[in-house]
């Protein structure tokens, strides 16, 4: 029962969530998913390792999707982003933590800027 509730508590969040927070979200939903992935391939989880960075990859790929191009600043996040998703393929491909590590690292720094322009009511 509490399941339930805590994935209609999540489903609801995400719907009544602004662009900037649902942003906000991928973000922080990657970085989840890279960290599980560490622990996986500690672990020798193989699969759930597998798993989980593919999750961050369609991430990063829905982010990369949506960029407005109109904007010249959206060349740039594409190219983080490309960046990004090179750098999960080989992490995946070679169960390399230290390359999620690095992911991480960068995904942190761009969570952290949007955190601050978010909060400088510069978007919704």
């Amino acid at each position: 029962m509490s399941m339930n509730a805590a994935t209609a508590y999540q489903s609801n969040n995400i719907n009544t969530s602004s662009p900037a927070k649902l942003t906000l979200m991928l973000y922080e939903g990657t970085i989840k998913f890279c960290n599980i992935a560490i622990v996986a391939i500690e672990e020798k989880d193989i699969y759930k390792a597998n798993l989980n960075i593919l999750k961050a990859e369609k991430i990063i790929t829905h982010l990369r999707m949506t960029l407005n191009f109109k904007y010249q600043v959206a060349q740039d996040f594409d190219r983080v982003y490309d960046y990004i998703y090179e750098r999960l393929l080989t992490a995946n491909m070679q169960k390399d933590k230290e390359v999620l590590e690095e992911v991480i690292e960068h995904l942190r720094g761009m969570r952290d800027t949007w955190k601050e322009v978010m909060k400088l009511g510069k978007v919704n």
